[in-house]
């Protein structure tokens, strides 16, 4: 983060956010926006999905990789997905923002408009109509996010049966690729991949096709965490056994196979890395796993990778053979 410029402590808080809040875009179904102690929106269902996120600076992010933009661009995507994950439209965000002394009102102004931007690529029906500023010791956001149901059920992680399809929505293992290449000891490997460099830093998942898939999955989830961690946890959710199958997963290996290879020719001091590690392990791609009838129209651009097999077990198995969890914790990193 460069500190030139005039500091946020400096201009002050009110100040402050009326000159980053300006970027923000009213929707039509908020009815009481940023200014009140409160914001009133509408929605059509009675019930309303809500979901909280905090990332916190060299635990979720690095300043000397990701810009206010990115930071706020993934922030709101992180959240929308788990929006999406349930089967519900985004409809609003607030946002609360811990930054430190040094933090320049620059960052703060890039940090809104990705903020923005984000919604205006994911959910445009969804306004960020309200938060909160503070001073710290380091930069920490929480967002809360709430959705409209428009009338579906909620699509839960308890719902798997035996027999039925696993499915995936989206891509895995591109943006834990983009981290090992951003934690390289050789900075050129990260600009020879800027596409996976790129989706770590902002993801892009396909928010519409998850509102999709929804619409047909026995149980659902977002991937967050590592397709091994969160496939368990659906598992123990449903009380049934997954058998992922890895010849389903070999295209997307295929495509992070020369990032691999790359690390691991240039950069000497790293721990050997493999794609593999990356598509069953790596999270923040913020894909859709799901389950679904075999007798469910599957939408396009999905993909089966595997089948719930047993009642009871909970338990994974990457063709047969039993698959740990492994992923981010978000306490012990």
């Amino acid at each position: 983060m460069n500190n030139d410029g005039q500091k946020i402590i400096e201009i002050g808080e009110t100040e402050a956010l009326r000159r980053a809040l300006s970027v923000f875009k009213p929707v039509a179904t908020t009815l009481v926006g940023p200014g009140d102690d409160a914001a009133v929106i509408s929605v059509t269902d009675s019930r309303v999905v809500i979901t909280t996120d905090t990332m916190v600076q060299d635990h979720d992010f690095r300043l000397e990789w990701s810009s206010g933009f990115d930071i706020g661009y993934k922030a709101v995507t992180s959240n929308i997905a788990d929006l999406v994950a349930m089967g519900a439209v985004p409809r609003a965000l607030t946002v609360a923002l811990v930054v430190t002394r040094q933090t320049p009102q620059a960052w703060l102004e890039d940090f809104a408009s990705g903020l923005q931007s984000a919604c205006d690529r994911h959910a445009p029906e969804c306004q960020i109509v309200g938060g909160d500023l503070a001073s710290g010791e380091q930069i920490v956001i929480a967002i809360a996010a709430h959705g409209d149901l428009e009338s579906r059920e909620p699509r839960l992680r308890s719902t798997a049966e035996v027999g039925d399809l696993i499915v995936i929505a989206g891509t895995l293992g591109k943006a834990a690729s983009g981290l090992a290449l951003l934690s390289s000891n050789d900075e050129s490997l990260s600009a020879s991949y800027p596409d996976l460099v790129s989706i770590q830093l902002r993801p892009v998942p396909d928010f519409a096709l998850g509102l999709e898939l929804a619409a047909v999955a026995s149980s659902m989830l977002d991937v967050s965490d590592g397709l091994s961690l969160d496939a368990g946890r659906l598992a123990s959710s449903s009380n049934v056994s997954l058998n992922i199958k890895k010849e389903l997963l070999e295209g997307y290996a295929a495509i992070l196979e020369q990032a691999a290879q790359s690390i691991n020719s240039r950069d000497f001091e790293a721990e050997p890395v493999s794609e593999w590690d990356w598509i069953l392990h790596g999270g923040e791609d913020h894909c859709f796993l799901a389950t679904v009838s075999p007798t469910a129209a599957l939408p396009r651009g999905t993909k089966v990778i595997g089948e719930v097999v047993a009642k009871g077990d909970s338990a994974v198995y990457l063709s047969g053979q039993p698959l740990g969890p492994k992923g981010w914790d978000s306490v012990t990193g």
